[in-house]
C-alpha cells in the first residue's frame, strides 16, 4: 500500500476537519495535529489557509470540471453550426457528477457534507471556490445564453442556481427518495438519476420567463 504524501496527508485532514466544523471553526493548527505534520509544511505547500481549502476543492472538482469541459468541447465539435440541445449541454454538465452518485467512498462522503456547507456560508473561502468553477461556468454560460434567448439574466441565473441546488441535493442525499417512494425510485442508481435530473432542469430552464409585478 502506497504511503501518502505530505500534501496528500494534509488535503485528508483539511478535509475531515473542514467538513465536521466548516471553514470558520477550522484551525490550521487542529489540521496540522491531524495530518501529524507542523504548521511550516501547510505553508509551503498551500501557502495559507484558504489556498488550502481551495486547493482540496480542486483536488475533488479538478477532474470533474475537466471531464465537464471535455464532453462539452466534443458536442460542439459534433453538432457543428447546428449546435447542441439543451438536454445535451445539461448531461455533459450532470454526468461527471452523477456518476459518483452511490458511491461509498468515505473521502467523497466527506467532500459532499463539505460542499453542503458552501452553501449556508459565506466568507473569503466561498470566493476562493468559486475560482475552481470558473472556467466551466465561463464554457457552459454563453452555450445556454445562446439555446435560451427569450430568458433574461437574472431569470437565467435564478434557474442555474436551482439547476446546481437540485444536483448538490441528489448526490449528497440518496437514501431520503428511495425510501420516500417504496422502492420505485432507486436514488442511488446513477443513469435513472441523470435521466430525471436532465429532464427536470431542460423543464424549469424552457419555462416561461417570470413577469415582473406591476408597481400598484
Amino acid at each position: 500500500m502506497t504511503t501518502p504524501s505530505t500534501k496528500d496527508r494534509i488535503l485528508d485532514a483539511a478535509e475531515i476537519q473542514f467538513a465536521e466544523h466548516g471553514y470558520d471553526g477550522t484551525s490550521l493548527r487542529t489540521i496540522t495535529q491531524t495530518a501529524q505534520v507542523n504548521l511550516a509544511a501547510v505553508h509551503y505547500h498551500f501557502g495559507s489557509k484558504v489556498q488550502l481549502f481551495q486547493a482540496l476543492f480542486e483536488r475533488r472538482v479538478g477532474p470533474i470540471n475537466d471531464e465537464r469541459l471535455a464532453r462539452l468541447r466534443t458536442l460542439q465539435e459534433e453538432c457543428g453550426e447546428r449546435g447542441p440541445e439543451l438536454e445535451q449541454v445539461l448531461e455533459a454538465f450532470f454526468a461527471p457528477v452523477v456518476a459518483h452518485v452511490g458511491a461509498c467512498d468515505e473521502g467523497l462522503r466527506r467532500f459532499v457534507q463539505l460542499a453542503g456547507r458552501i452553501n449556508s456560508t459565506k466568507g473569503e473561502h466561498v470566493e476562493a471556490v468559486h475560482d475552481v468553477f470558473r472556467e466551466v461556468q465561463e464554457r457552459f454560460f454563453p452555450v445556454l445564453e445562446q439555446l435560451l434567448p427569450e430568458l433574461g439574466m437574472p431569470d437565467l441565473l435564478w434557474r442555474l442556481h436551482f439547476l446546481i441546488g437540485s444536483m448538490c441535493t441528489v448526490v449528497s442525499d440518496t437514501e431520503r427518495l428511495k425510501l420516500w417512494s417504496g422502492g420505485a425510485c432507486d436514488s442511488t442508481d446513477p443513469e435513472q438519476v441523470l435521466r430525471q435530473l436532465v429532464a427536470f432542469s431542460a423543464g424549469g430552464l424552457r419555462a416561461a420567463p417570470v413577469k415582473k409585478p406591476v408597481s400598484q
